[in-house]
């Protein structure tokens, strides 16, 4: 499960149900985008500092549930790249990628992830009723 930035509850929940029902591992993998300041393989020791906390949220929702986590963290200039480096070194059977605002993937990068995953691919989105209610019943879309 790919993620930059925050990573939609509903959207994790939906993860964490999957690897559940097949009795899989939960792989979050945060994409760590580097600033073009940045060499490649600079120390990015505020970016972790971000990630790190993320995927400790998702480790503990996830274990709550009884699913096994294995957190990963991949470098890139764009989320993309770091998803295609991921995608280098790792094989996955199932790769839920989330969709929306806060996902971090744009309509141009949902297209490319599913033309050049490697395995099956879901991508998730909360139902609008289902954010609606999340902040407090408003209908107003995002």
């Amino acid at each position: 499960m790919p993620f930059s930035g925050e990573l939609d509850p509903i959207v994790l929940a939906g993860a964490i149900r999957i690897a559940h029902a097949e009795e899989a591992v939960l792989v979050p993998a945060y994409l760590l985008l580097l600033p073009l300041e940045l060499g490649p393989e600079s120390p990015a020791t505020a970016e972790v500092e971000v990630a790190m906390p993320l995927l400790e949220a998702v480790e503990q929702a996830a274990l709550r549930e009884g699913v096994p986590v294995d957190a990963r963290i991949e470098r890139g200039r764009t989320a993309i790249h770091a998803l295609g480096r991921l995608w280098e070194v790792e094989h996955f059977d199932r790769i839920i990628v989330p969709a929306g605002q806060r996902s971090g993937f744009t309509a141009k990068d949902l297209a490319w992830i599913l033309t050049h995953a490697p395995s099956e691919t879901l991508i998730l989105k909360p139902a609008l009723e289902s954010r609606a209610a999340e902040r407090g019943g408003r209908g107003d879309a995002d």
